[in-house]
């Protein structure tokens, strides 16, 4: 299984890029199943409240093949960068409001001066030539927008807004020309500054609800103090190579991931990780740009740079994870396809029904005019008629239900953010608040991953050729060991062994470090919870070497809560039953499997999955990665290999397993904002559609509950992001 997973990781490609013209989830949808029939594209996902576009396929797709399949269907791709084209999108947006107000609240004051005081002479020209301004002039992307859908045979949200504001401003125009109806060109103004205006608070609130990214963002350094055999040069972070020794005084962000070579300071890294102690740093602890150096200069020598730089790679993980949608989103994406068509069929049938039966229905208009003032009376049927379509096609734009799921899945991510989780796959957010079992590994996981050496009866010339043979694996307690103790070694035929140990080759001589054979002979050191790993030379036994693990601060704690939940952990390790059950014991863990190869763990978790209950499995390392896979929510501790990380849902930044509580609390935040979200959405068009049919709604009314129901559902999204967690308090808790 685990080959499996290193062939995925070789053939997926990713791709994430800014998508442009977009105004609804119809919009949205269209885009999306646009892009998924690319050849080679296994998976794509389009979200409304992000404008980004992500796609997963089997081999690298060129970006003008991406962008020439958008445009097709209407839309685009910008180049520009996110901020830059966010703040295009604002001048722009903050411009057509300004415009539309400009040309509306005069004519709408007129309009009140013409039907409740006096005639206006020509009033009925400055609705034409005002009205026309501000639908075609100021509100011309939300023509453009549902001339896209027209022209490409779908409908979306400016398909209503153009269908009713058009429709009014036509009315002026056939009243001029003779015809007996009644003149709505101001409201037509109205309807498209109320939805410009709504459009402009709606990406106000968005832009609030990604604001975790834009501060990511402010953390990456523009620039980096190089040391060179010249002196000091300041440098742009993008020329910092690999291997450069940079100096970061006290106060200064650290600009890059690297390794201290130099120098020992409290660092915060309170806007990575969410914890607000400082942690103290010496020679060669890592850091990581972004943090902030405290109380002394440091010496650092650049160990990743660009995309490779922790923070790049946070930043991406979670525009990737706000591009893809949670199950429940197909519900409503589904809804929003068919909602538009419908509308406008309910609008023209409902406008058909009063025109023809009007002499008949008038007095239900009457009686009702006397509870609902903005009721329009008279004895016009057709102006009636209109009057009813325009109020149908306003009131049913379905913004709200389009950002239901979107709104409370950015805010969601976000919190996670902050709280040292990147939840790479949105899917995680609906799975885990079902989660029973929590499946864990001990090194690294429980453990604090940072293993000592405590004992050895090596002599120091067989442990420095162990030390050679152990730097060529990245485990944990391979990592243990060649720290004891620097070596020349260069071994051959090194071959890791998941579960098992590593063997090697050094001259003529073959070794083998692992697991004992007769873990009985250690059994005093077990009930310590220590490792003892095993050397062989020629299949012979040679010494021992003693790790101790410390268990992590927040284990205990987190095991507790877990059961708190009705959750029940589980431990699956490869480490001897003694080990396992003494870490078990200390942290009050129950159910132990140990000496678990790696296969063994993908059926651990699929025997859970056979109780019919949502799994998750947590780990760090390689040999945890076909589990991770296989779980329904796999969590990787962020100090893991690559393999493991690219293998998990979640991503552990920093912090132990007390985050998988902050993880299921969260999701069942975000799931149950969701539901919110969507009934509220669901429940005001099951309203105010009949209404608005029945005759009992003004257009401008109308207008402005559609705006307030879309905002409603953003502000409901944006509470998640605001919950304050304390020391052991979950989301739900605050």
């Amino acid at each position: 299984m685990t080959s499996e997973i290193i062939e995925q990781k070789v053939k997926e490609e990713k791709m994430s890029f800014s998508v442009t013209g977009m105004t609804c989830a119809t919009c949205a949808k269209t885009v999306e199943k646009a892009l998924s029939k690319i050849e080679g594209v296994k998976f794509a996902a389009v979200n409304l409240a992000t404008s980004t576009g992500f796609i997963v396929a089997e081999k690298k797709i060129p970006l003008e093949v991406v962008q020439k399949t958008v445009e097709e269907v209407g839309y685009g791709i910008s180049i520009e960068s996110p901020q830059t084209l966010e703040e295009m999108r604002y001048k722009e947006a903050k411009k057509n409001l300004l415009l539309s107000w400009i040309g509306t609240i005069p004519l709408a004051i007129l309009m009140l001066i013409n039907m409740l005081a006096f005639k206006i002479p020509g009033f009925e020209f400055l609705e034409l030539f005002v009205g026309g301004f501000v639908i075609f002039y100021a509100g011309k992307s939300t023509i453009k927008g549902a001339w896209i859908a027209l022209t490409h045979k779908h409908t979306n949200m400016d398909t209503l807004i153009f269908f009713g504001a058009v429709a009014s401003w036509t009315t002026t125009l056939l009243s001029l020309l003779g015809f007996p109806i009644a003149s709505f060109g101001a409201i037509g103004a109205m309807i498209v500054a109320f939805h410009i205006t709504g459009r402009f608070i709606e990406s106000h609130l968005r832009d609030k609800a990604a604001k975790e990214i834009k501060t990511l963002l402010k953390l990456q350094a523009k620039e980096a103090r190089v040391l060179t055999d010249k002196g000091e040069l300041t440098m742009p972070i993008e020329a910092i190579k690999k291997g450069f020794i940079v100096l970061v005084k006290p106060g200064e962000r650290i600009p890059v991931d690297g390794e201290i070579i130099e120098g020992v300071s409290g660092i915060d890294e309170s806007m990575i990780t969410g914890e607000s102690i400082p942690v103290q740093k010496t020679i060669d602890d890592e850091v990581t740009g972004g943090s902030l150096n405290l109380t002394s200069p440091l010496k650092i020598k650049v160990t990743k740079v660009g995309e490779d730089s922790f923070l790049s790679q946070m930043i991406k993980l979670i525009q990737q994870a706000q591009g893809t949608k949670v199950p429940i989103q197909a519900l409503a994406d589904r809804i929003t396809m068919w909602f538009v068509p419908t509308i406008i069929t309910l609008a023209f049938l409902s406008s058909v029904v009063w025109y023809l039966n009007f002499e008949r229905l008038s007095p239900f208009i009457e009686s009702a005019s006397k509870i609902f003032p903005w009721i329009m009376t008279g004895n016009d049927p057709l102006s009636f008629a209109v009057f009813v379509f325009v109020a149908t096609i306003v009131i049913a734009c379905p913004c709200a239900l389009g950002l239901a799921t979107p709104m409370a899945l950015v805010t969601g991510t976000g919190l996670a953010a902050k709280r040292g989780l990147i939840i790479r796959n949105a899917e995680a957010i609906q799975t885990s608040k079902e989660v029973k079992f929590v499946l864990t590994d001990k090194t690294g996981t429980i453990t604090k991953g940072n293993p000592r050496v405590v004992e050895h009866n090596l002599s120091n010339e067989e442990y420095g050729i162990i030390s050679g043979i152990e730097k060529n694996s990245d485990h944990p307690l391979a990592k243990a060991i060649y720290s004891l103790m620097e070596s020349e070694t260069k071994p051959n035929h090194v071959e890791e062994i998941p579960g098992q140990g590593i063997k090697a080759s050094v001259g003529d001589d073959e070794y083998f470090i692992g697991k004992p054979e007769n873990p009985e002979l250690y059994a005093k050191h077990f009930e310590l919870g220590r490792t003892v790993v095993e050397v062989k030379k020629n299949q012979t036994p040679l010494g021992y070497i003693v790790i101790e693990d410390p268990i992590r601060m927040d284990s205990k704690s987190a095991i507790k809560e877990l059961k708190n939940m009705k959750i029940t952990p589980v431990m699956i390790t490869g480490d001897n039953e003694k080990t396992a059950w003494a870490v078990a014991k200390t942290v009050g863990i129950e159910e132990v499997y140990s000496q678990v190869k790696p296969s063994d763990k993908l059926d651990i978790v699929r025997k859970y999955q056979s109780k019919g209950s949502k799994v998750v499995m947590v780990g760090d390392g390689m040999n945890d990665a076909a589990a991770l896979k296989g779980a329904d929510v796999g969590i990787a501790i962020g100090s893991g290999t690559d393999l493991a990380i690219d293998s998990a849902d979640i991503i552990i930044t920093k912090g132990g397993i007390y985050k998988i509580v902050d993880v299921i609390s969260i999701s069942k935040l975000t799931f149950k904002v969701i539901k919110q979200n969507l009934f509220w959405a669901f429940f005001y068009n099951t309203v105010a559609i009949p209404m608005a049919m029945a005759g009992l709604l003004h257009p401008v009314i109308a207008e402005i509950a559609m705006a307030v129901s879309s905002i409603t559902v953003v502000l409901n999204s944006l509470r998640i992001g605001k919950i304050k967690f304390r020391r052991g308090e979950t989301a739900l808790d605050a």
